[in-house]
């Protein structure tokens, strides 16, 4: 019995509350998303945007591998990990006429997440490919999802999302748009039950070298829509930090980033108000010859 009302109560915070299933909707990876409200729909330049937008990584150049931990409200059965990398194909064109540098070929980029505990739990391996050209860059994700409910079986699905990126003034306002499962993907017949399908759509405006400032709408065709933004203060080239909000989650975050050599850690840390605190970890690796930028 105590098992099945564990179940029950984690259905009802994926339900009832403003939250959603990690594995299931669209993924939030890295310390620095998360520490910006999750409005990642603009971020690009590195390994996370594999799972964030895979238009963002037609502005990395360097192969770059991270791996990612979240745990939301101190609960060990809400855990994440998941581990990415990306890797640019092709010759590496340098810098010219005002655009930055980018790889010939494009970059492919992978990831594995696993989210849940014993009773209920999600498994995704996805393959990403993010091209740039000229001021745009476009991209794609396909994804292998795996639902597992304890003594109950499994669900599978394959989801396809779509993500494209603009530099509408170039290193100072770009668009981001990411649209998840266009296919509408089914999980079960019963209740015509599917995986979400989302679009997120968002600015990126960088008044100063310094400061990064995000703001994005997001919205689930079942659901209402929801606003997130965040803001990034860099007073050393080494060191971030980072706020943020999102409101379909009613949460408020805060985080840290420290870039050392071809590290980089980053930290975040988000407040519900009746749930309590979540955390976010991510490291990264980057390595070979730097061209890459970060948005």
């Amino acid at each position: 019995m105590v098992k099945y009302l564990l179940f029950l109560l984690t259905g009802l915070l994926f339900i009832r509350l403003p939250l959603r299933a990690q594995g299931n909707g669209p993924a939030g990876h890295g310390g620095r998303a998360q520490a910006l409200g999750n409005a990642s729909a603009t971020l690009g330049g590195e390994v996370w945007a594999v799972a964030n937008n895979a238009a963002g990584l037609g502005s990395l150049t360097q192969p770059a591998a991270g791996a990612y931990f979240e745990n939301r409200y101190l609960i060990p059965s809400l855990n994440l990990a998941a581990v990415a990398l990306a890797l640019p194909l092709g010759v590496v064109e340098p810098a010219a006429g005002g655009l930055p540098a980018r790889a010939g070929r494009g970059v492919l980029g992978l990831e594995a997440q696993r989210f849940g505990g014993i009773l209920y739990n999600e498994t995704r391996v996805g393959a990403a490919y993010g091209y740039r050209l000229g001021v745009v860059s476009v991209g794609g994700r396909l994804d292998a999802l795996q639902i597992s409910f304890q003594d109950l079986g499994s669900r599978r699905a394959v989801v396809a999302s779509l993500g494209g990126q603009a530099d509408i003034l170039p290193r100072q306002l770009t668009l981001g748009v990411y649209l998840y499962n266009l296919t509408q993907a089914k999980l079960a017949d019963y209740q015509d039950e599917r995986v979400p399908t989302v679009l997120r759509a968002g600015l990126a405006y960088r008044p100063g070298a310094q400061v990064l400032l995000l703001a994005e709408v997001e919205k689930d065709v079942e659901r209402d829509a929801g606003l997130k933004a965040g803001i990034e203060y860099g007073p050393t080239p080494a060191v971030a930090l980072r706020l943020g909000y999102a409101s379909l989650s009613q949460q408020s975050t805060a985080g840290v980033g420290l870039h050392a050599g071809d590290w980089q850690l980053d930290y975040a840390a988000g407040w519900h108000n009746v749930l309590g605190l979540s955390q976010y970890f991510s490291v990264g690796w980057q390595w070979g010859e730097r061209e890459a930028i970060k948005n």
